[in-house]
């Protein structure tokens, strides 16, 4: 398992995770090399904060994701502060898609770290926008139960996700 305590382990995850990384960068800024500024500044960041990943809470990967999303998300704002410069293109940043898609991924695995019965209301109610009523007879158990797992299952997985790095 790779983690980030020394210059070698930050080679191997730079090995194994950098392409992917680089070609979500280079979809959301769309300037290449910027997408590397962003794809190092990630891994920077990732070995100053080696000791706080947890392989336990989430994947180097997954954990990699989250801190370019912050890095895209700065250097998105860094542009979009900065004046034009002639010949500048005008394209602005599709910080937007990038985030929602980190976002969807990130939710998707949380979503599997939490207990089956508050998974099972949450996506019941919530994604698919069923009534409680309803959810509640399906399972044989009283809307009040319902209730009670979607509130548990929001704040279980509003914790997963801090775990994960995620800081909306």
């Amino acid at each position: 398992m790779v983690e980030l305590s020394s210059e070698r382990d930050v080679r191997e995850a730079y090995a194994a995770h950098s392409g992917e990384l680089y070609g979500f960068a280079l979809r959301s800024l769309g300037d290449a090399g910027l997408a590397e500024e962003a794809v190092q500044e990630t891994f920077v960041r990732a070995w100053r904060a080696g000791e706080r990943f947890d392989p336990k809470i989430a994947s180097l990967r997954t954990w990699l994701f989250a801190i370019l999303r912050n890095v895209v998300i700065d250097f998105g704002r860094a542009r979009a502060a900065r004046p034009k410069l002639t010949g500048d293109t005008g394209v602005e940043p599709a910080v937007e898609p990038l985030e929602q898609a980190l976002l969807s991924w990130q939710v998707e695995e949380a979503m599997r770290r939490i207990g089956e019965d508050h998974r099972r209301v949450l996506v019941e109610t919530h994604y698919r926008g069923r009534p409680y009523a309803e959810v509640a007879e399906e399972l044989g158990v009283p809307e009040g139960t319902v209730k009670s797992r979607v509130y548990y299952g929001l704040k279980a997985l509003r914790v997963v996700l801090e775990e994960m790095g995620y800081e909306g």
